[in-house]
């Protein structure tokens, strides 16, 4: 519950969470340190502060051996708002039900009293009946007022004060002006609308501790020869798990041996089941389909991907946009300016006329003037949206990047495996006259033998398997934008791009495979051109899709890539995309970003590794594919877990949706503010109204925040990757003369 609206939280302890925390820099998450993750329990509700929970937490208790947790929401003032987590295994958790929360409880009673006090005084009047309704009223008043009340005291304690102590004050006044009423009906309504903010951060974080939930509670692994059930704590690297169909991996891990298809829908959000052999990457948390797979373990349950999305997305809890830091701003200030109001108008009113009266008009004042609303309207959407995301495999990483997602209006996306599959394959090999396009290939291979390059693995992958292994090229060296050069036999042999290396008599092959949409490089040995490579990375087949959904919301969109103009315009006029920016290098993507800038909020896609400078020149850096990939969780401002392309639409489709409500609750509680305030100063509204139009104002912001946590997967299907040999016949039949025979 935010500050503002209790004063402190002390009494709301969410379940034991990780206790330890990534190291940091300003902005970026650089370092995953171990969390330790106890796999079957509830992590946590409460996210943790950049900057963690300092001395002047109002609301904290000090523990030295107690970690600290501050609130989902914030306080609206600028300062953490902290909890005291209980302790790990002593079985408090957040309740699934409104009904059976504490506070919601006690304010169901303060209700119940309230009305029974009302019913009285209408039926009856004087006597004892009059008494009797005065002791409901007066137990109401402490039913509700425990929800608030002690918390309030405790951060007058450390000279803080808050919402919860405008309200206590208020309730108070009315109570020694003998409106006991008017006072239990304060505490009513309050501490209602205080049960529903907390109700409603804990739903949006369950979604998130879920995700946890996901790891089976126990895990199969080979010891000895022998299958051997453990707990999936005790993993370590290098140990064997045997996954069986049906059942969950436990952490992320490479195939050994077996076939199968995995369901990663719960955390990436694509519901096409993912096909994986012996060398693939697999992640916790994914459901085995057909076949058992062994799989070597590449991370403990602590450190893997699943630990890590939870840990990133409780920091980026606390992040807060412009929008929040404009309402922190306003309600700071605001809170101590209502008392001097108050306090003032108590003063020369009763100076200058009836005492009470004017007492009475400036408690109404205090309630009026409560900003408890417009300090929740931002972060109740922000927690509500971001863990809405992250449940459809979106990381989004705090409110500022939430905000700027929203305002987006132009998209630049990185070619190769954002655009295409990342999956590069050669599709056809030219020799040069009189040359051999065995020699070619061999020659392209030895050099690409021991090279990182995208394009080295489509080379070693069309050296025939009948063939001995490839000898790697001596003194290789890659010369970064242009090729790879070295000594293959003893000869001096390049390979690189066309203007690194000159076409020849190659220069109109060159030139229609690229128009093909394929990536062309030229093969050199001993001065003398031997040939060329066609290597073609094939569009993602919902990328049409995606880009006219984008273009639908009026979104423009660019493409960004180091490949040559003609081959990235193929893929680009396939894909629909606005404008092509070629043969650009990470530096050069950097600086385009800032000039798309000025046509407005900019987004870069990419894999978050090589486009890493464009991802952090743009006003949101957005990584495709980032399931186990640190670079560009760390990297990026929002992460798609997935690989379709059609999660980019429907997140930001998700993040104006967000804007929008944030705007309409900012504007809803403020425009309350504007009119409660001189009606409640010049006594045209009294406290009871006062009261229920301020507390209604409250419950609105919240239902209307937490519509910002509906976001709808839709069932999807992605067509399966034709076979190369498929692949190659389609694109010769693409080439000027539809040649299947080059």
């Amino acid at each position: 519950m935010s500050d503002l609206c209790c004063g402190g939280d002390d009494d709301r302890r969410p379940a034991a969470r990780p206790a330890a925390r990534p190291a940091e820099k300003p902005g970026r998450i650089t370092t995953t340190i171990p969390i330790e993750l106890t796999p079957t329990s509830a992590v946590a509700g409460g996210a943790v502060a950049a900057d963690g929970c300092g001395d002047d937490c109002a609301c904290c208790t000090p523990a030295a051996a107690t970690p600290r947790t501050p609130s989902a929401v914030g306080d609206g003032c600028g300062d953490p708002t902290c909890s005291t987590p209980a302790p790990a295994g002593d079985g408090e958790e957040e309740p699934t039900a409104l009904w059976r929360s504490r506070s919601a409880q006690l304010a169901a009673l303060a209700g119940v009293l309230w009305l029974a006090s009302q019913l009285l005084d209408w039926l009856t009047a004087g006597g004892v009946a009059s008494t009797v309704s005065t002791v409901l009223a007066g137990g109401a008043v402490l039913a509700g007022g425990a929800t608030f009340v002690p918390g309030t005291l405790r951060a007058l304690r450390r000279g803080k004060i808050g919402v919860g102590t405008l309200m206590t004050v208020a309730m108070v006044g009315a109570i020694a002006l003998g409106a006991v009423g008017e006072a239990a009906m304060l505490a009513f309504l309050f501490s209602l609308a205080e049960a529903l903010e907390d109700y409603a951060v804990a739903r949006t974080r369950r979604g998130l501790r879920a995700l946890l939930d996901l790891v089976p509670a126990r895990a199969t692994v080979l010891r000895g020869g022998a299958e051997v059930e453990i707990d999936p704590a005790e993993l370590v690297l290098g140990d064997v798990l045997v996954v069986k169909p049906g059942e969950r991996l436990a952490t992320d891990g490479r195939v050994q041996a077996g076939l199968s298809s995995l369901d990663t829908s719960a955390v990436t959000g694509e519901s096409v089941p993912v096909e994986v052999g012996p060398g693939n990457e697999v992640f916790a948390a994914s459901v085995n389909g057909g076949g058992a797979l062994e799989v070597v373990v590449t991370a403990r349950v602590a450190e893997n991907s699943l630990a890590r999305v939870v840990h990133i997305v409780e920091e980026a809890q606390e992040r807060k946009g412009a929008a929040q830091r404009l309402a922190a701003r306003i309600a700071r200030p605001l809170v101590p300016a209502v008392f001097i109001a108050a306090a003032l108008i108590a003063v020369l009113g009763s100076i200058l006329g009836d005492a009470q009266l004017w007492i009475e008009r400036a408690l109404v004042v205090l309630v009026a003037a409560s900003p408890c609303a417009f300090a929740i309207a931002v972060p109740v959407t922000v927690v509500a949206a971001i863990g809405a995301g992250t449940r459809a495999g979106v990381l989004i990483k705090g409110g500022a990047a939430l905000e700027s997602l929203g305002g987006v209006r132009v998209l630049a996306l990185d070619k190769t495996g954002t655009l295409t599959r990342n999956r590069p394959a050669v599709v056809a090999i030219e020799a040069a006259p009189g040359g051999d396009e065995g020699r070619v290939l061999a020659v392209a291979a030895a050099l690409e033998a021991r090279s990182e390059h995208p394009l080295a693995g489509a080379v070693l992958a069309a050296w025939p398997a009948d063939q001995p292994p490839v000898e790697p090229a001596a003194d290789t060296q890659a010369l970064v934008g242009h090729g790879v050069t070295g000594l293959v036999a003893g000869q001096p042999a390049r390979l690189g791009k066309p203007g690194f290396i000159h076409a020849g008599p190659l220069a109109a092959v060159v030139t229609a495979h690229q128009e093909a949409g394929a990536t062309v490089v030229l093969v050199e040995a001993g001065g003398q051109l031997l040939g060329a490579l066609a290597i073609r990375d094939e569009l993602r087949p919902e990328a049409a899709e995606a880009v006219a959904a984008l273009h639908r919301m009026g979104i423009s969109t660019s493409m960004l890539t180091g490949d040559n103009p003609r081959t990235a315009a193929h893929l680009a006029t396939a894909a629909g995309i606005d404008q092509v920016h070629a043969e650009l290098r990470p530096e050069d993507k950097a600086t385009l970003i800032e000039q798309l800038s000025r046509r407005g909020k900019v987004a870069m896609v990419g894999d978050g590794i090589n486009d890493a400078p464009a991802l952090a020149t743009a006003d949101v850096g957005i990584a495709m594919g980032a399931m186990g990939t640190d670079v560009a969780i760390e990297t990026a401002d929002v992460a798609l877990m997935g690989e379709d392309l059609r999660q980019l639409p429907r997140t930001l489709a998700h993040a104006r949706r967000a804007r929008r409500i944030m705007l309409q609750s900012l504007l809803l509680s403020g425009a309350i503010l504007v009119v409660l305030i001189p009606l409640a100063a010049f006594g045209v509204l009294g406290l009871g109204t006062v009261i229920v139009t301020h507390e209604l104002a409250e419950v609105l912001v919240i239902a209307n925040g937490v519509r910002a946590g509906r976001l709808r997967v839709p069932q999807q299907t992605t067509a399966p990757t034709p076979p190369l040999h498929d692949t190659q016949r389609e694109y010769a039949a693409a080439l000027p003369g539809g040649s299947s025979d080059r």
